[in-house]
């Protein structure tokens, strides 16, 4: 089996930069059928930046505009996609946004959903324990963007 590297972009949206804030989830479903709430991200294109990458996928994949606030985590994992007989290390970048306009309502058809959640609930509700991981940084990185603002 063939072995490849892939690389994602996304975002832990919040509706605004407070600890308290919500957070935007979407939903896809598995290959099984089964709804999946998730953190919006999607493949860097060629001759795009990483960081332009994170913003499109978020935009198109919620329909919200958005504001980075600083870089958050990266997470890997490997994955088989059998169409291709290809073995993926998957890298995704996440980084901190708050939305600053747009709706919900407008993301495309790749999420069958977008939802604001408390984060508390996000945690609960989230399939992969990869993503849940990255709203525990969300405190931490709030302050970081507060010191270098």
């Amino acid at each position: 089996m063939r072995t490849a590297r892939a690389v994602s972009a996304g975002g832990v949206v919040l509706s605004e930069p407070a600890a308290d804030a919500e957070v935007a989830l979407i939903a896809r479903r598995s290959a099984s059928g089964e709804l999946q709430w998730t953190l919006p991200k999607g493949t860097q294109e060629p001759g795009e930046s990483i960081t332009d990458t994170a913003m499109r996928e978020v935009r198109e994949e919620t329909g919200l505009e958005v504001e980075l606030l600083v870089d958050l985590d990266t997470i890997d994992y490997w994955f088989v996609w059998t169409p291709e007989q290809t073995r993926y290390h998957k890298f995704v970048h996440y980084f901190l946004m708050h939305a600053n306009g747009g709706d919900l309502s407008r993301h495309d058809t790749e999420s069958e959903e977008a939802r604001w959640f408390s984060i508390d609930e996000a945690k609960r509700v989230m399939a992969f324990d990869n993503e849940r991981h990255l709203l525990e940084l969300v405190p931490a990185a709030l302050d970081r963007w507060r010191a270098g603002r």
